[in-house]
């Protein structure tokens, strides 16, 4: 299955998978909503999305695929900028390949990423043990961009729709994730964490 809001990339994919053998496409989408819907319908055991696959983006959308049962490995097929072969492989992708890359090599990762192997360029994955933030479960990340804001734990309870003992519980893991001891600590954190990203 193929996610890419490219008409021109998903067509000229879609040829190209249509023309393997080893292939069969059975699907395309233009958004993440699209490949989700499709992917939660029929089975698909690979997927191939675009990072930026409108409006989830490509990480919520392995985010919320991870959920399900049986869900498709995927490879991101993205251009190979900043640091997103190692936010695809934080995210729990299978597999990465830039868009400079010949077509073989999407062709050839998606065989191996069938056969259950990961497949990514050269990583120091030391920089994904560094990043706390990228630990975090979407929860704890909606509840640690709440927390910023400066809510109470009955406002972020009333925000997020659930109950003040679950935003306790959800807190006690966020502090311990991210090696804080209080509210007032995490709240710094993340807006140092933001600072070295250039968000702010």
């Amino acid at each position: 299955m193929l996610g890419d809001a490219n008409p021109l990339m998903l067509t000229a994919l879609s040829e190209i998978f249509e023309k393997d053998r080893r292939f069969s496409l059975v699907a395309t989408a233009a958004t993440a909503e699209g490949f989700l819907g499709m992917a939660m319908r029929m089975p698909v055991q690979v997927g191939v999305i675009d990072w930026n696959l409108p409006a989830l983006g490509g990480a919520r959308l392995i985010d919320v695929l991870r959920t399900q049962v049986n869900p498709p490995r995927l490879v991101v097929y993205a251009e190979d900028t900043g640091d997103v072969p190692r936010k695809a492989m934080a995210a729990g992708a299978a597999g990465f390949v830039s868009r400079s890359d010949p077509v073989e090599r999407l062709l050839e990762t998606c065989v191996a990423v069938a056969k259950g192997q990961m497949v990514f360029p050269f990583l120091d994955i030391r920089g994904l043990k560094q990043d706390p933030i990228e630990a975090l479960s979407p929860r704890e990340r909606t509840l640690l961009e709440a927390l910023s804001k400066g809510l109470t734990n009955r406002e972020l309870a009333r925000d997020l729709e659930i109950s003040e003992n679950t935003v306790k519980f959800h807190l006690s893991n966020l502090f311990e994730k991210l090696d804080v001891k209080n509210r007032a600590q995490a709240i710094a954190f993340f807006y140092a964490n933001r600072a070295s990203r250039g968000e702010m």
